[in-house]
């Protein structure tokens, strides 16, 4: 059977670029150590977790009377979740991502992918469920581990900015967005507003250049984004500092009030950080902690 010189040449691309992806991603998540089970919660089980004071509504036989008789207190015995949860993340394919101010430091797209598949690693090896919005409905195993490397290292997208996409994610379930955030707040606002509405909580991880944050900008320059539809020419360039610095904190501060209204941990990670601190901040995050 022949093979189109097109698909041959994407299929060929992809074979460059995958294994490099998902070896860095698994090194990457070999840097943090996992409990032995994971992401723990109160729920069904069979294996004791804690002992916690007995609330209003709880029936008798939820209570631990053997512990209770050892206190003036009642006491019930929560027992570990077992249940696997479903992670949906999506990471921002747009033309804004593949920005860096500097040839040493890795685009903003790169890092992004890379945190989000290390982050599917860890997740995986707990036993969760887990998918990318839009492309790959959540699963467990190995498998979905190389599906999900495939399909971030199959291209960028065609928009200057990008919003959340929220398709396929799980009710109840955890949800990453990994992105700069740096377009249409309203885009970003109507994702959290379908993600809240199916019960979804999880992570906002803003990911942006040193540049970005510096402005190490002065005299004549000319602003364009990565897809061309802005530009903008200035030839004092260092006046724009301080409005754009002030911009900038406005948006972060907006971004962190619109996640606390649903639940939602915000932080922002610059690509000339190391990435395994926003790794684990975003895996800390998902557990629930800060």
């Amino acid at each position: 059977m022949s093979t189109s010189p097109d698909l041959r040449s994407r299929a060929e691309a992809l074979g460059q670029t995958l294994p490099p992806l998902l070896a860095e991603a698994e090194m990457l998540a070999a840097t943090v150590m996992l409990g032995e089970h994971g992401r723990r919660r109160a729920g069904l089980g069979d294996e004791f977790w804690q002992y916690r004071p007995a609330h209003q509504g709880d029936s008798a036989r939820m209570i631990d009377w053997r512990r209770s008789a050892r206190s003036d207190a009642h006491f019930v015995r929560e027992r570990e979740w077992q249940a696997a949860q479903s992670v949906t993340i999506w990471v921002d394919p747009s033309r804004s991502m593949a920005f860096t101010g500097d040839r040493s430091r890795p685009a903003k797209a790169d890092r992004a992918r890379l945190l989000g598949l290390a982050l599917a690693v860890l997740l995986l090896r707990g036993g969760e469920r887990v998918g990318l919005a839009g492309l790959a409905a959540p699963r467990a195993g190995r498998t979905q581990l190389l599906r999900l490397a495939a399909r971030l290292a199959a291209g960028d997208g065609t928009q200057d900015y990008g919003a959340p996409e929220t398709e396929g994610m799980a009710s109840h379930g955890r949800a990453v967005f990994l992105s700069d955030f740096l377009g249409d707040l309203s885009g970003i606002e109507a994702g959290l507003a379908r993600a809240a509405d199916r019960g979804v909580k999880g992570v906002l991880l803003q990911v942006l250049d040193p540049a970005e944050e510096e402005f190490p900008f002065d005299g004549r320059t000319i602003f364009e984004s990565m897809g061309g539809s802005l530009r903008h020419e200035t030839r004092q360039a260092g006046e724009l500092r301080s409005r754009y610095l002030s911009r900038l904190a406005e948006r972060k501060d907006r971004l962190a009030t619109l996640g606390r209204a649903v639940g939602w941990h915000f932080s922002t990670h610059h690509t000339g950080q190391p990435a395994q601190s926003a790794l684990l901040w975003a895996y800390a995050a998902l557990q629930g902690g800060r």
